[in-house]
């Protein structure tokens, strides 16, 4: 089997180093363009729209159980599960709207260390008796043509290396919020799928929040509200853009000269 010559395989890496820069070049522009036309006005909000047709949805598929048959229950003014005689005022089918409570409180330490060292030395001679060298008598014609050289000392190398790495990493992480949901879907096995988006302008800055995920109905209090820690599958985001979100990251060349850069 015949492998691909170098200069092909610099050439491949070429191209995908190009075609990065072209792709990271192409959506700068765009954000470029979104930006120059919100000069003077600040970021827009996104239209309202039903989540189940935005691009890139799918349902969401989960394992369930095995179909069982409803429970027979004798006839009473009580249904099972409900929090109200009357009626249950508990989200239940796709389109009901319910609280979410979301409480992140996270704290990371960790700390790093190494230390490694290493000494190596290499001596290499001609003339000695028994060498390979001596034995073919080329140590006699090096003699001839560099009279000033040491044949017993014809390499000498020593190396000496020390690495001392440490670290420290310390994150902190708190989010506490409120913010509606809605029921876009219902598993088979009765558990249901949530999704959130809220966006708040204040001044030329957008704040923008998210959840997803899948909850029990049970986990529903009387209230109508669930909180972040039942949410199977969570997704919170919490982030903005604007401004302020511009003068805190790197510019885009920067970020494509840190991921091309290998050194």
């Amino acid at each position: 089997m015949s492998t691909p010559s170098a200069s092909r395989l610099f050439g491949r890496k070429t191209l995908r180093a190009l075609a990065l820069v072209a792709a990271m070049s192409e959506l700068s522009a765009c954000n470029m363009l979104t930006r120059m036309s919100e000069v003077g006005s600040g970021p827009q909000t996104s239209p309202i729209q039903n989540p189940t047709q935005k691009s890139g949805y799918q349902p969401v598929s989960m394992p369930m159980p095995q179909p069982s048959a409803p429970p027979q229950n004798a006839n009473s003014l009580w249904r099972p599960g409900a929090r109200a005689f009357f009626k249950d005022q508990r989200a239940k089918d796709v389109g009901d709207i319910l609280t979410v409570a979301v409480s992140i409180a996270d704290s990371a330490t960790l700390t790093t260390g190494l230390t490694n060292s290493r000494t190596g030395s290499e001596k290499a001679g001609s003339g000695t008796t028994g060498s390979p060298i001596s034995a073919m008598g080329f140590e006699q014609q090096l003699s001839k043509l560099l009279p000033n050289i040491n044949l017993a000392s014809l390499a000498d190398l020593s190396s000496t290396s020390a690495v001392t790495n440490s670290g420290n990493t310390t994150r902190t992480e708190s989010i506490t919020m409120s913010m509606a949901a809605v029921i876009t879907q219902v598993l088979p096995n009765g558990n249901l799928v949530i999704s959130g988006r809220q966006e708040f302008r204040v001044n030329y800055e957008m704040r923008e929040l998210s959840i997803q995920g899948i909850i029990r109905p049970e986990d529903i209090s009387s209230s109508n509200s669930v909180s972040s820690e039942k949410i199977a599958e969570a997704r919170v985001y919490y982030g903005g853009r604007g401004m302020v979100s511009d003068l805190t990251q790197p510019r885009y060349g920067q970020q494509i000269f840190d991921i091309i850069f290998p050194f």
